[in-house]
């Protein structure tokens, strides 16, 4: 399966490199754009878990790693509450091998 990695910026500027087992993330957010943190996690949530079910299908189980990549994002989302204001930056999205795949998320 293809995977891809997507950098990004919390709010208080703290940088975080995540991951996903399918290229489908870059359905659902896009490089350079900022997203209130409640919906960066609720992308993030919809993406990893299609990634997760992806894996499932071709493999039979679910991928565990996009399980933990999602229970982290929702810990350090948690750590921000509502705070007005505060959004979450995707800096890039990429392969291991440096492909950066097209994204429609806008």
């Amino acid at each position: 399966m293809p995977e891809l990695y997507f950098d990004v910026r919390w709010p208080d500027g703290r940088t975080q490199r995540c991951y996903s087992p399918s290229t489908v993330v870059a359905d659902h957010l896009a490089p350079g754009e900022s997203y209130d943190v409640a919906d960066f996690v609720a992308r993030s949530r919809t993406a990893l878990r299609i990634a997760s079910e992806r894996v499932r299908a071709k493999f039979g189980v679910a991928c565990t790693a996009a399980e933990a990549q999602l229970a982290e994002i929702e810990r350090i989302a948690a750590g921000y509450g509502s705070a007005p204001g505060a959004a979450v930056t995707v800096e890039r999205l990429y392969s291991p091998g440096g492909n950066v795949p097209g994204g429609s998320a806008r």
